[in-house]
């Protein structure tokens, strides 16, 4: 039986050493092997590069938002902020006064009498353009009769008073005379140049109502590239200017036994960090005034006095409109992320600095309304 194994396996020895795979040395055998294997490998490597190239020109691609490559499928963008987009603050000569869309005018439909500002003296800072001067004409609309703008240059402040009655008068709102608007120079972060505002204001009309802190600038730098001077007058602009706008009404109120309502315009950029620019030093100043406004309501809630914090999204005004016109991808990128679709409109601010602002919301205080388009929840 062993012998019939023998001559069985020496068969098969000179089959196998006929055979011509069996002529190649074991080494160049496995060479062989190995070198179709990577050639299949590096076809495949090929086809899946083809694959992801034709994948990268389908996408629709959006700062932080998810985009749907070519089979629907969803892939998400990693959200960050991008240094090449930056904006420094300048004073423009543009005063922003077209800011009245449709729905303007004073309404004279029932609806609740909290919400009149009827004899009340109303402030608003930054009022010469922008969300300031939209403040301020909303008072009027909303029966306001003496109105204060303030703003850095005195002759634009009183320009943009000017205008604002005239603008009324010429529409059939109010009759001549019957609205009174000054305007007042006043740089917010001196402590001084607020004292003395509101000295005039006081000095006017007696009293001090409500008071809308709406001055302030953004700036979009990266932190290594932001100027420290640069910084420090965002800081004092935003921050102290809020914080003395405050404080000097607040002392006139008390002393006036007036029951008055402070509102802090802050920014939904309290809550969130906004990409794809960056804007650290804006982000953390509006965090601040956001803060401030609850503190305050805090300490003066037993003097009867109401401080609140209003926080716009993303606004198309005048300044707003000329940076995305040459922007289209960042105009994109906001829209895109706010869930309601599109952004504010100035005008969408109205409502809610008149609630804030009169007694409608007189239970209401050191609390943060957020006019961003549901921005702020995703």
């Amino acid at each position: 039986m062993q012998s019939a194994l023998r001559l069985r396996t020496a068969a098969r020895s000179v089959v196998y050493a006929r055979s011509p795979a069996f002529q190649l040395h074991p080494t160049r055998a496995f060479s062989l092997t190995r070198s179709l294997q990577n050639k299949e490998l590096e076809r495949r490597l090929e086809e899946q590069r083809k694959i992801d190239e034709q994948k990268e020109k389908d996408k629709k691609k959006v700062y932080g938002q998810h985009y749907q490559d070519k089979e629907g499928l969803e892939v998400p963008e990693i959200a960050a902020t991008d240094d090449s987009i930056a904006h420094g603050w300048r004073e423009t000569r543009d005063l922003g006064h077209a800011t009245i869309g449709p729905g303007h005018g004073r309404h004279q439909a029932r609806t609740l009498a909290s919400f009149s500002m009827e004899g009340k003296v109303c402030v608003v800072t930054g009022a010469a353009r922008g969300l300031g001067n939209l403040f301020a004409r909303t008072f009027v609309e909303s029966g306001c009769t003496k109105m204060v703008l303030m703003d850095l240059k005195q002759e634009e402040a009183q320009k943009a008073a000017d205008d604002l009655v005239e603008w009324f008068v010429e529409h059939g709102d109010i009759q001549p005379g019957k609205v009174t608007a000054i305007g007042i120079g006043c740089d917010v972060s001196n402590e001084d140049s607020v004292k003395e505002g509101f000295g005039q204001v006081v000095s006017r009309f007696g009293k001090v109502d409500a008071v809308v802190a709406s001055a302030g600038i953004v700036e979009n730098y990266s932190a290594f590239d932001y100027p420290s001077d640069r910084i420090r007058l965002l800081y004092d602009i935003n921050v102290h200017g809020a914080f003395f706008c405050a404080r000097e009404a607040a002392k006139h109120m008390i002393e006036q036994n007036t029951k008055g309502s402070i509102v802090l315009v802050s920014s939904m950029s309290a809550n969130i960090v906004n990409v794809p620019q960056p804007q650290t030093p804006y982000n953390s100043s509006k965090a601040a005034v956001k803060h401030m406004a609850a503190s305050l309501a805090v300490e003066w809630a037993k003097s009867g006095i109401r401080v609140n914090a209003l926080s716009p999204g993303y606004m198309l005004t005048s300044l707003t409109r000329t940076i995305l016109d040459k922007n289209e991808e960042l105009k994109n990128t906001w829209v895109n992320l706010t869930p309601m679709g599109r952004m504010g409109e100035p005008e969408d601010l109205k409502g809610a600095v008149i609630y804030l602002a009169s007694d409608a919301s007189a239970f209401t205080s050191g609390t943060e309304l957020r006019v961003d388009g549901a921005y702020t929840c995703i």
